[in-house]
């Protein structure tokens, strides 16, 4: 089953940086991933929210911060979805070829 809120929340190509830094780091703040990411800090803040609705991170207070990290349960959930989701596709193009296979191989010849 898709959880259309966990690939909403991953969908986004900043949340997927942002969970390539936090996974390359181990965990940071808003500023500390502000800093490498051409966005502001502000947006960085809501980009976290979306993924710690979801579960893909957790927050623990860091000074006058949060410190978020991923969560890889939840992550490895996402990964097992999108493994599930390209293995129907792949069945599904595979039959599509072999259709038009067979379409070209009844085709008349000229």
């Amino acid at each position: 089953m898709i959880d259309d809120d966990l690939w909403s929340a991953i969908g986004d190509p900043t949340r997927r940086r942002m969970l390539d830094l936090l996974l390359l780091d181990g965990g940071g703040t808003a500023t500390t991933l502000s800093e490498r990411l051409p966005v502001t800090r502000q947006a960085v803040a809501k980009h976290l929210g979306v993924l710690d609705r979801v579960g893909l991170v957790h927050a623990s207070p860091s000074g006058r911060e949060r410190r978020y990290e991923v969560d890889e349960h939840q992550l490895s959930r996402a990964v097992a979805q999108l493994s599930a989701v390209g293995a129907t596709w792949d069945a599904r193009l595979q039959r599509i070829k072999r259709i038009a296979e067979r379409v070209q191989q009844e085709k008349p010849k000229s």
